[in-house]
């Protein structure tokens, strides 16, 4: 276990980096974690997290990759429903990383 430090405050991380509390999750919290997995969060980044935190609040889970590309199409078109799409924003494992940025848990299919 981990932690990281946002505005001065420690936030506990589990041992693959995802907030051990999903009440802890901030926009500053997820800028750090985006930049501990060497992205830097664009408004296209941001579609996807919130995409992600509303596919949780409605289903109470992580999404997998096969879900999450058919959500994102859902809500955002097909253009952006792509696992291309999202491999380009969010690499190697979008699914994995994106819910690590969102403040959710590691998707339960992911190894």
């Amino acid at each position: 276990m981990s932690n990281l430090v946002v505005n001065g405050q420690e936030i506990p991380l589990d041992k693959e980096g995802y907030l051990r509390n999903l009440d802890d999750w901030s926009k500053d919290t997820a800028i750090q974690l985006a930049n501990g997995e060497g992205i830097e969060l664009t408004e296209e980044h941001w579609q996807i997290i919130e995409l992600l935190q509303e596919f949780y609040r409605e289903f109470e889970l992580s999404p997998a990759m096969r879900p999450l590309v058919k959500y994102i199409g859902q809500h955002l078109g097909a253009e952006k429903g792509r696992s291309i799409y999202l491999m380009q924003l969010f690499p190697p494992s979008p699914a994995k990383v994106a819910s690590k940025i969102a403040g959710l848990p590691k998707p339960t299919n992911c190894l």
